[in-house]
C-alpha cells in the first residue's frame, strides 16, 4: 500500500501556519509500512482541489487529508472528496447530536453552519472528534481508499493514533511493526556512524536514524507474518544498540526528555527545585507538563538578574565579580542554593548567553548547567548553536538530560 498526503489550505500556502500535518502522518504511516512519496499543499479552491486529488489518486492507493472540513463556505474537502466517489452528502443524525454536544459543554450557541459539518457522504465512515466539531471521514472506493481528517493538530493527532491508523492496520497483510530508541547527547552523525554497520547492513528488521531538533532517534522496523514474530526480529537489534549507546538512550517511542527525568524522580522519591537564568522558565514548564510531579518538584525559580541570584539563591556576590553571572562556578553556586533553600533533595540551574550576540565577554551558546544532589555539585559546559530561542530550548533539553543521568547515579 502507498499514500499521498494531501494538506487543504489557504494558510498553508501563504505561510500563515507550518505543515506540522503533513510531518506527523508521515511518520506514522511509516510506521506502518506505508509508502508516502509524495505530499501535496493545495488551497481553499474546488478545481485545485480536484485536480490535486485526481493527481494523488492516479500515483496512490490511499490519499490522507488533513482540512476543509469546517462549516464555513471555504471547506470544501469533503465536497470534493463525495463528488470523486459520486456519493451523496447525506444528514448523519449521531454526528449532530455530538457537535450540538460539543457546543453544549462550552457554553456557546451553535450556529447554523455548522449543521454542514455532519453532512456526511453515503456509505463513509465516520470518525469521532472528541476536541473539536469536525467528525473525521473515509470513503473506501473498489481500489482507492480517501481519509479525511480536520485541519488543527490537537483533533487530528489523536483521531490519526486512534482511529486512522488502526483502520489503515486492519488493510494490510501481515505486521510491520517499528521500535523508536530515542537518544540525547550524542550528535546525528556520531549516531549514524556508530550504527552504520546496522543501516547498511540490514534489511529486514531495518535500522534507520532520525534527527531531530534537540535529539536524534533510530527506528528499528521489521515485517512479518505476525505482529510476535516482528517484534522478536526487533528486540536483538535493540538489545545491540543499548549495548552500544547505554544510558544516551533515555526513552522509547515518544516519550520526551521532561517525562522521563519527571518519572524518575517521582519513581525514586527524589525531591527537585529548578533555578533558571537563560532558559528563562523553560526546565520547570516542561517538567510541569508530566501530571504528578507535584509530588516531587519543590519549586521553580527564574534568578535573571545578578541581585535574584545573590538574593534569591545565596550566589556569592563575589563568585560573580570574579567569575561571572555566566560561569561554572555560579551555575554550581546556583543549583546548590536553589536545593537548599527549598529543602529538596537535588538542585538543578542553567546560566549561559542565549544571545543576540556575545555578553559580558562570554560568547552566544555557551551556557553552563548545574546540578546538585546529596551534597555533591556537578557542573556541564555547553556550546550550543542556533538563533536566540533555539538555544533556550536546547539548553533547557540538555538541563535535562544532564539531570538524568546524575539521577541514575542514585
Amino acid at each position: 500500500m502507498n499514500a499521498e498526503i494531501l494538506s487543504v489550505g489557504t494558510e498553508i500556502l501563504l505561510g500563515d501556519i507550518v505543515n506540522t500535518n503533513a510531518e506527523y502522518i508521515a511518520r506514522g504511516l511509516a510506521e506502518l509500512g506505508v509508502g508516502v512519496y509524495y505530499q501535496t499543499v493545495v488551497g481553499d479552491n474546488p478545481e485545485r482541489m480536484k485536480k490535486a486529488m485526481d493527481i494523488a489518486f492516479d500515483r496512490a492507493d490511499v490519499i490522507v487529508t488533513t482540512g476543509g472540513l469546517g462549516p464555513t463556505g471555504d471547506d470544501l474537502t469533503k465536497e470534493i472528496g463525495a463528488e470523486y466517489f459520486k456519493r451523496k452528502l447525506v444528514l448523519d443524525e449521531e454526528t449532530l447530536v455530538r457537535i450540538k454536544t460539543f457546543f453544549d459543554k462550552m457554553k456557546r450557541p451553535m450556529t447554523e453552519n455548522n449543521v454542514k459539518q455532519a453532512m456526511i457522504p453515503e456509505g463513509a465512515v465516520v470518525m469521532r472528534n472528541d476536541n473539536g466539531t469536525a467528525p473525521g471521514i473515509i470513503i473506501e472506493g473498489e481500489s482507492k481508499t480517501l481519509i479525511m481528517m480536520p485541519g488543527p493538530p490537537r483533533e487530528m493527532k489523536p483521531m490519526f493514533d486512534g482511529q486512522v491508523k488502526p483502520f489503515i492496520a486492519s488493510r494490510l497483510s501481515g505486521a510491520i511493526v517499528s521500535r523508536t530508541l530515542r537518544i540525547a547527547g550524542v550528535g546525528e552523525s556520531a549516531m549514524e556512524a556508530r550504527v552504520r554497520d546496522l543501516t547498511d547492513g540490514l534489511k529486514n528488521p531495518t535500522v534507520a536514524p532520525y534527527a531531530k531538533e534537540t535529539e536524534a532517534v533510530l527506528r528499528i522496523t521489521a515485517s512479518a507474518e505476525t505482529e510476535k514474530e516482528a517484534e522478536e526480529m526487533i528486540a536483538p537489534v535493540a538489545d545491540e544498540i543499548y549495548k552500544r549507546f547505554g544510558e544516551d538512550v533515555y526513552a522509547e517511542g515518544e516519550t520526551s526528555i521532561q517525562e522521563t527525568v519527571a518519572r524518575l524522580l517521582i519513581e525514586k522519591g527524589i525531591s527537585a527545585a529548578v533555578a533558571e537564568s537563560c532558559t528563562g522558565g523553560l526546565v520547570a514548564s516542561k517538567l510541569i507538563e508530566y501530571p504528578g510531579i507535584s509530588e516531587v518538584l519543590v519549586e521553580g525559580a527564574v534568578t535573571y538578574s545578578n541581585d535574584a541570584k545573590i538574593r534569591r539563591l545565596g550566589v556569592k556576590k563575589e563568585t560573580i565579580e570574579r567569575f561571572g553571572a555566566v560561569s561554572a562556578e555560579t551555575a554550581a553556586e546556583m543549583a546548590e542554593g536553589i536545593a537548599k533553600t527549598s529543602k529538596a533533595r537535588a538542585g538543578l540551574s542553567t546560566t549561559g548567553v542565549a544571545g543576540p550576540g556575545p555578553s559580558e565577554g562570554k560568547p552566544e551558546g555557551l551556557v553552563y548547567v548545574g546540578v546538585y544532589f546529596d551534597g555533591k555539585t556537578y557542573v556541564k559546559e555547553l556550546h550550543l548553536a542556533g538563533k536566540r530561542n533555539v538555544i533556550r530550548e536546547r539548553a533547557a533539553y540538555s538541563a535535562l538530560d544532564y539531570f538524568r543521568r546524575k539521577i541514575l547515579l542514585d
